[in-house]
């Protein structure tokens, strides 16, 4: 789909070169690469490339949105990937909420990714199961992001299309089969206290997929959008441990 309004100042795609390893970063459903920014600043000063791609009818208008599928978001990120390889040998994905459901639709296309860093990865979100089967309202306002610390401000939009609650809905009905086709090396952080995602999807995923190395953990004063909380440094510190002890066993 082409889009028709123009990009929000701030919620650009972002790309930062460092070493050959590679972190292709994904933002969620209504969110923008601001949402995961400071972490990816993290990451770029301790010497890895860095790339997030804005996904398709996010960071414009929310009638963008409304005309986006989930094979549009998929793409944006697999375009990610693409571009990401031609800078580094070893290419790990980290997905937040949507952004860790698509990951996982990436993992299981490209085996040669090195492994995934899932923040709050959503496989259910409760709060748009009314919506399942409805036809009206074409839009539904959206609150405050669920973020616990204060005075952070996220760029999304004021309200959310129907028509692209259902493809999230289908997407991640779709991604909760391929689990364990997954096979890659996998760090999953859940935030203690989550509004959006239950935290159990977390839980679910990690004891799904076949990867012989897996790490559950739990981030104890975030909310939902944990790269913009309180717990972004622990995330920053787990993810650098995952980084250098995987990418070593995938040059090896």
């Amino acid at each position: 789909m082409k889009e028709q309004y123009p990009v929000i100042l701030g919620a650009e795609s972002f790309f930062m070169k460092g070493n050959e390893i590679g972190i292709l970063i994904s933002h969620g459903f209504s969110g923008t690469p601001q949402s995961v920014r400071a972490i990816g600043d993290r990451f770029s000063q301790l010497g890895f490339t860095v790339l997030a791609p804005r996904l398709k009818g996010h960071g414009t208008h929310y009638n963008d949105l409304e005309d986006c599928t989930r094979e549009d978001w998929f793409r944006s990120l697999e375009e990610g990937y693409d571009e990401l390889q031609a800078y580094c040998s070893t290419v790990f994905v980290l997905g937040q909420s949507m952004g860790g459901t698509l990951a996982l639709q990436l993992a299981k296309k490209y085996e040669g990714i090195a492994g995934l860093i899932l923040i709050n990865s959503a496989l259910t979100i409760p709060t748009f199961d009314i919506y399942r089967n409805q036809t009206a309202p074409r839009f539904i306002a959206e609150g405050k992001p669920d973020i616990k610390a204060k005075d952070v401000y996220e760029i999304t939009y004021d309200y959310t299309p129907l028509k692209a609650i259902h493809q999230l809905q289908q997407l991640m009905e779709e991604t909760a089969t391929i689990l364990t086709d997954i096979k890659q090396p996998i760090i999953a952080m859940k935030s203690m206290v989550d509004h959006v995602v239950p935290p159990t999807n977390t839980e679910y995923i990690v004891n799904q997929v076949r990867s012989n190395t897996k790490q559950l953990i739990t981030l104890e004063d975030s909310y939902h959008v944990a790269s913009m909380d309180n717990d972004q440094e622990n995330i920053v510190h787990y993810s650098k441990q995952f980084l250098e002890q995987n990418s070593k066993q995938a040059v090896s």
